[in-house]
Protein backbone atom coordinates (compact mmCIF):
# COMPACT_ATOMS: atom_id res chain seq x y z
CA UNK A 1 0.00 0.00 0.00
CA UNK A 2 1.38 3.38 -0.73
CA UNK A 3 -0.26 7.31 -0.02
CA UNK A 4 0.46 10.39 -1.77
CA UNK A 5 -0.56 13.64 0.00
CA UNK A 6 -2.52 16.60 -1.30
CA UNK A 7 -3.22 19.75 0.58
CA UNK A 8 -5.76 21.31 -0.43
CA UNK A 9 -7.87 24.98 0.79
CA UNK A 10 -9.50 25.55 3.78
CA UNK A 11 -7.52 22.63 5.87
CA UNK A 12 -8.55 20.09 3.76
CA UNK A 13 -6.22 17.08 1.78
CA UNK A 14 -6.76 14.50 -0.06
CA UNK A 15 -4.80 11.28 -0.02
CA UNK A 16 -4.94 8.92 -2.86
CA UNK A 17 -4.31 5.45 -1.52
CA UNK A 18 -2.83 2.69 -3.86
CA UNK A 19 -3.80 -0.88 -2.69
CA UNK A 20 -1.73 -3.48 -4.47
CA UNK A 21 -2.95 -5.90 -6.90
CA UNK A 22 -2.18 -8.94 -4.81
CA UNK A 23 -4.13 -7.62 -1.95
CA UNK A 24 -7.29 -6.37 -3.73
CA UNK A 25 -7.66 -9.57 -5.78
CA UNK A 26 -7.17 -11.59 -2.13
CA UNK A 27 -9.83 -9.09 -0.67
CA UNK A 28 -12.39 -10.34 -4.23
CA UNK A 29 -11.67 -13.94 -4.01
CA UNK A 30 -12.55 -13.28 0.03
CA UNK A 31 -15.87 -11.66 -0.78
CA UNK A 32 -16.07 -14.81 -3.52
CA UNK A 33 -15.76 -17.60 -0.54
CA UNK A 34 -18.34 -15.15 1.25
CA UNK A 35 -20.73 -15.12 -1.27
CA UNK A 36 -20.93 -18.40 -3.68
CA UNK A 37 -23.32 -20.11 -0.86
CA UNK A 38 -25.57 -17.29 -1.47
CA UNK A 39 -25.60 -17.60 -5.97
CA UNK A 40 -27.37 -20.11 -7.75
CA UNK A 41 -25.92 -20.63 -11.10
CA UNK A 42 -27.39 -23.16 -13.69
CA UNK A 43 -25.17 -26.53 -14.41
CA UNK A 44 -23.85 -26.40 -10.45
CA UNK A 45 -25.14 -27.20 -6.95
CA UNK A 46 -25.77 -24.27 -4.49
CA UNK A 47 -22.30 -23.02 -3.46
CA UNK A 48 -19.97 -25.08 -5.81
CA UNK A 49 -19.93 -22.64 -9.08
CA UNK A 50 -16.04 -21.63 -9.60
CA UNK A 51 -15.72 -17.51 -9.30
CA UNK A 52 -14.88 -17.63 -13.00
CA UNK A 53 -17.81 -18.79 -14.46
CA UNK A 54 -20.32 -16.57 -11.63
CA UNK A 55 -17.84 -13.64 -13.20
CA UNK A 56 -18.75 -14.16 -16.47
CA UNK A 57 -22.21 -14.79 -15.85
CA UNK A 58 -22.85 -11.56 -14.00
CA UNK A 59 -19.19 -9.61 -14.60
CA UNK A 60 -15.89 -9.64 -14.19
CA UNK A 61 -16.88 -6.72 -11.08
CA UNK A 62 -19.38 -9.26 -9.10
CA UNK A 63 -17.16 -9.09 -6.02
CA UNK A 64 -15.44 -5.78 -6.25
CA UNK A 65 -17.59 -3.90 -4.21
CA UNK A 66 -17.78 -6.12 -1.07
CA UNK A 67 -13.56 -6.43 -1.56
CA UNK A 68 -13.45 -2.50 -1.98
CA UNK A 69 -15.45 -2.07 1.23
CA UNK A 70 -13.30 -4.96 2.82
CA UNK A 71 -10.12 -3.27 1.71
CA UNK A 72 -10.83 0.92 2.20
CA UNK A 73 -11.31 0.93 6.28
CA UNK A 74 -7.79 -0.97 7.03
CA UNK A 75 -6.08 1.05 4.12
CA UNK A 76 -7.02 4.63 4.99
CA UNK A 77 -6.52 3.26 8.53
CA UNK A 78 -3.01 2.66 7.39
CA UNK A 79 -2.70 5.65 5.58
CA UNK A 80 -3.82 8.31 7.78
CA UNK A 81 -1.24 6.94 10.48
CA UNK A 82 1.61 7.40 7.51
CA UNK A 83 0.96 10.94 6.67
CA UNK A 84 1.92 13.39 9.44
CA UNK A 85 -1.71 15.21 9.29
CA UNK A 86 -3.77 15.62 12.34
CA UNK A 87 -6.93 14.62 10.71
CA UNK A 88 -10.55 16.04 12.05
CA UNK A 89 -13.27 14.89 10.61
CA UNK A 90 -14.46 11.21 8.68
CA UNK A 91 -12.86 10.47 5.27
CA UNK A 92 -14.98 11.23 2.26
CA UNK A 93 -14.04 8.14 -0.11
CA UNK A 94 -14.09 7.77 -3.73
CA UNK A 95 -12.87 5.14 -6.20
CA UNK A 96 -10.74 6.30 -8.99
CA UNK A 97 -9.62 2.75 -9.87
CA UNK A 98 -10.92 -0.80 -9.84
CA UNK A 99 -9.63 -2.98 -12.66
CA UNK A 100 -9.03 -6.56 -13.12
CA UNK A 101 -4.72 -6.84 -13.19
CA UNK A 102 -4.42 -3.28 -11.60
CA UNK A 103 -3.86 -1.89 -8.33
CA UNK A 104 -7.00 -0.46 -6.04
CA UNK A 105 -7.11 2.87 -5.93
CA UNK A 106 -8.73 5.02 -4.03
CA UNK A 107 -9.00 8.59 -2.63
CA UNK A 108 -9.86 10.07 0.86
CA UNK A 109 -10.96 14.02 1.95
CA UNK A 110 -10.04 14.66 5.28
CA UNK A 111 -10.08 17.91 7.64
CA UNK A 112 -7.16 18.56 8.96
CA UNK A 113 -6.90 20.38 12.22
CA UNK A 114 -6.58 24.57 11.35
CA UNK A 115 -3.84 27.05 12.39
CA UNK A 116 -4.83 29.13 15.32
CA UNK A 117 -3.57 32.65 15.93
CA UNK A 118 -4.56 33.77 19.46
CA UNK A 119 -5.25 37.39 19.94
CA UNK A 120 -5.59 38.82 23.48
CA UNK A 121 -6.07 35.98 26.14
CA UNK A 122 -5.47 37.11 29.54
CA UNK A 123 -6.60 40.34 31.17
CA UNK A 124 -10.85 39.43 29.35
CA UNK A 125 -12.90 41.67 31.13
CA UNK A 126 -16.19 40.05 31.98
CA UNK A 127 -19.21 41.23 33.71
CA UNK A 128 -19.25 40.15 37.03
CA UNK A 129 -22.33 37.60 38.21
CA UNK A 130 -23.90 38.00 41.18
CA UNK A 131 -24.81 35.11 43.12
CA UNK A 132 -26.73 36.24 46.22
CA UNK A 133 -29.52 33.85 47.82
CA UNK A 134 -33.24 36.55 48.19
CA UNK A 135 -35.94 35.54 50.05
CA UNK A 136 -37.75 35.47 46.78
CA UNK A 137 -35.32 32.92 45.38
CA UNK A 138 -35.26 30.35 48.33
CA UNK A 139 -39.65 30.85 48.35
CA UNK A 140 -38.85 29.56 44.96
CA UNK A 141 -37.29 26.92 45.87
CA UNK A 142 -39.27 26.37 48.44
CA UNK A 143 -42.33 26.08 46.45
CA UNK A 144 -40.33 23.58 43.84
CA UNK A 145 -39.85 21.08 46.15
CA UNK A 146 -43.67 21.45 47.52
CA UNK A 147 -44.85 21.03 43.80
CA UNK A 148 -42.13 17.85 43.40
CA UNK A 149 -43.77 16.42 47.25
CA UNK A 150 -47.31 17.11 45.86
CA UNK A 151 -50.31 15.04 45.25
CA UNK A 152 -52.58 14.41 42.17
CA UNK A 153 -56.05 13.80 43.50
CA UNK A 154 -59.33 13.97 40.95
CA UNK A 155 -61.63 16.18 41.46
CA UNK A 156 -65.51 16.04 40.78
CA UNK A 157 -67.54 18.60 39.35
CA UNK A 158 -64.70 20.90 38.96
CA UNK A 159 -63.74 23.71 36.37
CA UNK A 160 -60.40 22.81 34.50
CA UNK A 161 -58.07 25.69 35.55
CA UNK A 162 -54.45 26.78 34.40
CA UNK A 163 -52.34 24.20 36.04
CA UNK A 164 -54.78 21.39 36.57
CA UNK A 165 -53.96 17.94 34.79
CA UNK A 166 -57.38 16.62 32.24
CA UNK A 167 -57.75 13.07 31.48
CA UNK A 168 -59.21 12.86 27.70
CA UNK A 169 -59.98 11.03 24.87
CA UNK A 170 -59.46 13.10 21.73
CA UNK A 171 -59.28 12.16 17.76
CA UNK A 172 -58.34 14.46 15.52
CA UNK A 173 -60.01 15.92 12.15
CA UNK A 174 -59.57 17.51 8.81
CA UNK A 175 -62.19 18.45 6.69
CA UNK A 176 -63.92 15.89 8.33
CA UNK A 177 -61.93 12.84 8.00
CA UNK A 178 -59.65 11.71 11.06
CA UNK A 179 -56.21 11.64 10.03
CA UNK A 180 -53.52 9.31 10.96
CA UNK A 181 -51.82 9.69 14.65
CA UNK A 182 -54.54 12.40 15.93
CA UNK A 183 -56.34 9.95 18.51
CA UNK A 184 -55.31 9.39 21.91
CA UNK A 185 -57.22 7.66 25.16
CA UNK A 186 -56.83 8.63 29.06
CA UNK A 187 -54.08 11.22 27.67
CA UNK A 188 -53.00 13.01 31.08
CA UNK A 189 -52.43 16.95 29.83
CA UNK A 190 -51.61 19.64 32.23
CA UNK A 191 -53.23 22.85 31.06
CA UNK A 192 -50.60 25.54 30.50
CA UNK A 193 -47.94 23.08 29.92
CA UNK A 194 -48.09 23.66 26.15
CA UNK A 195 -47.13 20.41 25.71
CA UNK A 196 -50.14 20.48 22.17
CA UNK A 197 -50.31 22.56 19.49
CA UNK A 198 -50.87 26.39 20.54
CA UNK A 199 -54.88 27.08 21.69
CA UNK A 200 -55.63 23.50 22.67
CA UNK A 201 -54.81 23.41 26.52
CA UNK A 202 -56.92 26.98 26.88
CA UNK A 203 -59.93 25.67 25.03
CA UNK A 204 -60.30 23.21 27.90
CA UNK A 205 -60.21 25.77 30.92
CA UNK A 206 -63.66 25.70 32.38
CA UNK A 207 -64.31 22.11 31.13
CA UNK A 208 -65.73 19.16 33.87
CA UNK A 209 -65.50 15.85 34.09
CA UNK A 210 -67.94 14.30 31.48
CA UNK A 211 -67.24 16.87 29.25
CA UNK A 212 -67.56 16.62 25.27
CA UNK A 213 -66.27 19.51 23.19
CA UNK A 214 -64.65 20.62 19.57
CA UNK A 215 -60.93 21.90 20.12
CA UNK A 216 -60.49 24.06 17.11
CA UNK A 217 -56.65 24.60 16.46
CA UNK A 218 -53.74 25.75 13.19
CA UNK A 219 -51.28 23.50 13.15
CA UNK A 220 -47.76 25.89 12.67
CA UNK A 221 -46.23 25.91 9.14
CA UNK A 222 -43.07 23.89 10.12
CA UNK A 223 -45.00 21.20 11.59
CA UNK A 224 -43.48 17.82 10.84
CA UNK A 225 -46.50 16.32 8.81
CA UNK A 226 -46.43 18.08 5.74
CA UNK A 227 -49.77 16.88 4.97
CA UNK A 228 -51.03 19.22 8.30
CA UNK A 229 -48.63 21.77 8.05
CA UNK A 230 -50.46 25.14 8.15
CA UNK A 231 -53.97 23.29 7.86
CA UNK A 232 -56.89 24.16 10.66
CA UNK A 233 -58.11 20.76 12.18
CA UNK A 234 -60.53 20.36 14.88
CA UNK A 235 -60.37 17.68 17.44
CA UNK A 236 -63.26 16.14 19.40
CA UNK A 237 -62.39 15.77 23.29
CA UNK A 238 -63.79 14.02 25.60
CA UNK A 239 -62.54 15.24 29.31
CA UNK A 240 -62.35 11.77 31.91
CA UNK A 241 -61.46 13.53 34.51
CA UNK A 242 -59.97 17.17 36.17
CA UNK A 243 -57.41 16.53 38.52
CA UNK A 244 -55.68 19.03 40.77
CA UNK A 245 -51.97 19.44 43.12
CA UNK A 246 -52.51 18.91 46.57
CA UNK A 247 -49.81 20.77 48.15
CA UNK A 248 -48.20 19.73 51.37
CA UNK A 249 -47.93 22.64 54.46
CA UNK A 250 -45.23 24.27 54.80
CA UNK A 251 -44.44 23.58 58.21
CA UNK A 252 -41.45 21.51 60.61
CA UNK A 253 -43.36 18.23 59.76
CA UNK A 254 -43.19 19.05 56.24
CA UNK A 255 -39.12 19.73 56.92
CA UNK A 256 -39.05 16.60 58.62
CA UNK A 257 -40.69 14.30 55.61
CA UNK A 258 -38.15 15.35 53.00
CA UNK A 259 -34.68 16.03 54.80
CA UNK A 260 -32.78 15.12 58.12
CA UNK A 261 -33.39 18.08 59.81
CA UNK A 262 -36.47 19.05 62.59
CA UNK A 263 -37.51 22.27 61.62
CA UNK A 264 -38.62 24.15 59.06
CA UNK A 265 -36.01 26.97 59.55
CA UNK A 266 -32.95 24.52 59.35
CA UNK A 267 -34.09 22.85 56.53
CA UNK A 268 -34.73 26.48 55.11
CA UNK A 269 -31.20 27.31 56.15
CA UNK A 270 -29.38 24.66 53.99
CA UNK A 271 -31.38 24.77 51.27
CA UNK A 272 -30.58 28.64 50.91
CA UNK A 273 -26.43 27.44 51.68
CA UNK A 274 -27.48 24.30 48.66
CA UNK A 275 -28.56 27.52 46.61
CA UNK A 276 -25.94 29.31 46.71
CA UNK A 277 -23.26 26.48 45.82
CA UNK A 278 -25.24 26.15 42.56
CA UNK A 279 -25.06 29.74 42.39
CA UNK A 280 -21.72 30.27 42.49
CA UNK A 281 -21.24 27.29 40.09
CA UNK A 282 -23.23 28.66 37.52
CA UNK A 283 -21.87 32.13 37.73
CA UNK A 284 -18.79 30.28 37.02
CA UNK A 285 -19.35 28.37 34.25
CA UNK A 286 -20.86 31.68 32.92
CA UNK A 287 -17.87 33.53 33.60
CA UNK A 288 -15.68 30.88 31.82
CA UNK A 289 -18.07 30.51 28.89
CA UNK A 290 -17.91 34.75 28.67
CA UNK A 291 -13.88 33.86 28.83
CA UNK A 292 -13.91 31.96 25.97
CA UNK A 293 -16.16 33.15 23.69
CA UNK A 294 -14.02 36.80 23.75
CA UNK A 295 -10.75 34.77 23.04
CA UNK A 296 -12.70 33.04 20.13
CA UNK A 297 -13.42 36.27 18.76
CA UNK A 298 -9.83 37.49 19.27
CA UNK A 299 -8.38 34.77 17.97
CA UNK A 300 -8.08 33.81 13.84
CA UNK A 301 -8.78 30.56 12.40
CA UNK A 302 -10.48 28.75 9.75
CA UNK A 303 -12.72 25.38 10.23
CA UNK A 304 -13.61 23.09 7.66
CA UNK A 305 -16.72 22.37 6.96
CA UNK A 306 -15.90 18.77 7.13
CA UNK A 307 -14.84 18.75 10.78
CA UNK A 308 -18.14 20.50 12.01
CA UNK A 309 -20.31 18.17 10.47
CA UNK A 310 -18.24 15.54 12.33
CA UNK A 311 -18.65 17.28 15.51
CA UNK A 312 -22.64 17.63 15.00
CA UNK A 313 -22.82 13.64 13.46
CA UNK A 314 -21.05 12.81 16.92
CA UNK A 315 -23.35 15.14 19.04
CA UNK A 316 -26.26 13.79 17.33
CA UNK A 317 -25.37 9.85 18.13
CA UNK A 318 -24.46 10.97 21.54
CA UNK A 319 -28.02 12.52 22.02
CA UNK A 320 -29.53 9.99 20.23
CA UNK A 321 -28.07 7.21 22.71
CA UNK A 322 -29.11 9.47 25.75
CA UNK A 323 -32.66 9.84 24.61
CA UNK A 324 -32.67 5.95 23.63
CA UNK A 325 -31.39 4.92 27.22
CA UNK A 326 -35.19 6.95 28.11
CA UNK A 327 -36.37 4.82 25.77
CA UNK A 328 -37.25 7.26 23.22
CA UNK A 329 -36.01 6.80 19.64
CA UNK A 330 -35.08 9.77 17.14
CA UNK A 331 -38.05 9.37 14.98
CA UNK A 332 -40.53 9.40 18.06
CA UNK A 333 -38.06 12.76 19.16
CA UNK A 334 -38.71 13.99 15.81
CA UNK A 335 -42.92 13.77 15.94
CA UNK A 336 -42.60 15.17 19.18
CA UNK A 337 -40.71 18.05 18.57
CA UNK A 338 -41.84 18.84 15.27
CA UNK A 339 -38.41 18.50 13.65
CA UNK A 340 -36.73 16.53 11.22
CA UNK A 341 -33.15 15.38 10.51
CA UNK A 342 -32.48 18.91 8.99
CA UNK A 343 -33.80 21.15 11.26
CA UNK A 344 -31.91 19.32 13.95
CA UNK A 345 -28.64 19.92 12.40
CA UNK A 346 -29.57 23.10 12.12
CA UNK A 347 -30.41 23.47 15.89
CA UNK A 348 -27.09 21.70 16.58
CA UNK A 349 -24.68 23.19 14.41
CA UNK A 350 -24.11 26.78 16.05
CA UNK A 351 -23.03 24.51 19.40
CA UNK A 352 -20.89 22.37 17.31
CA UNK A 353 -18.60 25.09 15.79
CA UNK A 354 -18.37 26.74 19.40
CA UNK A 355 -17.12 23.19 20.82
CA UNK A 356 -14.62 23.16 17.54
CA UNK A 357 -13.37 26.77 18.68
CA UNK A 358 -13.30 26.02 22.46
CA UNK A 359 -10.97 23.53 21.65
CA UNK A 360 -8.47 24.66 19.43
CA UNK A 361 -8.32 27.63 21.05
CA UNK A 362 -8.05 26.20 24.73
CA UNK A 363 -5.29 24.26 23.27
CA UNK A 364 -2.94 26.55 21.48
CA UNK A 365 -3.01 28.46 24.88
CA UNK A 366 -1.74 24.87 26.52
CA UNK A 367 0.93 25.01 23.71
CA UNK A 368 1.93 29.16 24.27
CA UNK A 369 1.80 28.85 28.07
CA UNK A 370 4.10 25.76 27.90
CA UNK A 371 1.17 23.87 30.02
CA UNK A 372 2.39 20.38 31.52
CA UNK A 373 0.77 17.62 33.13
CA UNK A 374 2.00 15.61 35.94
CA UNK A 375 2.13 12.17 36.39
CA UNK A 376 0.40 12.82 39.65
CA UNK A 377 -2.32 14.35 38.41
CA UNK A 378 -3.04 11.67 35.76
CA UNK A 379 -2.88 9.21 38.58
CA UNK A 380 -5.46 11.35 40.77
CA UNK A 381 -8.20 11.70 37.50
CA UNK A 382 -7.39 7.74 37.85
CA UNK A 383 -8.54 7.54 40.82
CA UNK A 384 -11.44 9.58 40.31
CA UNK A 385 -12.61 7.16 37.60
CA UNK A 386 -12.46 4.27 39.98
CA UNK A 387 -14.19 5.95 42.23
CA UNK A 388 -17.36 6.34 39.68
CA UNK A 389 -17.01 3.21 38.39
CA UNK A 390 -16.20 1.25 41.49
CA UNK A 391 -12.97 -0.17 40.34
CA UNK A 392 -9.96 -0.48 41.88
CA UNK A 393 -7.16 1.83 40.85
CA UNK A 394 -4.88 -0.99 38.86
CA UNK A 395 -8.15 -2.52 37.21
CA UNK A 396 -9.34 1.34 35.33
CA UNK A 397 -5.22 1.57 34.59
CA UNK A 398 -5.33 -1.92 32.85
CA UNK A 399 -8.41 -0.39 30.66
CA UNK A 400 -6.68 2.69 29.31
CA UNK A 401 -4.62 2.26 26.51
CA UNK A 402 -1.50 4.84 26.13
CA UNK A 403 -3.63 7.01 23.37
CA UNK A 404 -6.75 7.27 25.59
CA UNK A 405 -3.98 8.61 28.53
CA UNK A 406 -3.06 10.87 25.91
CA UNK A 407 -6.07 12.64 25.41
CA UNK A 408 -6.73 12.29 29.31
CA UNK A 409 -4.02 14.13 29.90
CA UNK A 410 -4.65 16.68 27.15
CA UNK A 411 -8.23 17.64 28.74
CA UNK A 412 -6.27 18.13 32.42
CA UNK A 413 -4.07 20.47 30.19
CA UNK A 414 -6.77 22.21 28.36
CA UNK A 415 -8.58 22.39 32.20
CA UNK A 416 -5.34 24.05 33.17
CA UNK A 417 -5.64 26.58 30.62
CA UNK A 418 -9.07 27.31 31.60
CA UNK A 419 -8.10 28.32 34.77
CA UNK A 420 -5.28 30.36 33.77
CA UNK A 421 -7.66 32.51 31.60
CA UNK A 422 -10.39 33.19 34.26
CA UNK A 423 -7.69 33.97 37.19
CA UNK A 424 -6.00 36.56 34.84
CA UNK A 425 -9.74 37.82 33.75
CA UNK A 426 -10.88 40.96 35.27
CA UNK A 427 -14.48 41.71 36.66
CA UNK A 428 -16.25 44.51 35.98
CA UNK A 429 -20.16 45.58 37.48
CA UNK A 430 -22.77 44.76 35.52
Amino acid sequence: MSVQVEILEKNMAKLTIEVSTEEFNSAVQRAYLKQKNRINLPGFRKGKAPRSMIEKMFGSGVFYEDAANSVIPTAYEEAAKETDLEIVSQPEINITQIEAGKPFIFTAEVAVKPAVTLGDYKGIEVEKVITEVTPEDLQAELDKVREQQSRVISVEDKAAENGDIVVIDFEGFQDGEAFTGGKGEDYPLTIGSHSFIDNFEEQLIGKKAGDETEVHVTFPEDYQEEALAGKPAMFKVTVKEVKVKELPELDDDFAQDISEFDTLEEYKEDLKKQLLEKREKTARDIKEDAIIEKVIENAQMEIPEAMIRTQMNQMADDFAQRIQNQGISMEQYFQFSGLDNKKFGEQIRPQALKRIQSRLVLEEIVKAENIEVSEEEIKKEIEKMATAYRMTVDKVEEMLNDEYKEGMKLDIAVQKAIDLIVAASVEIEA
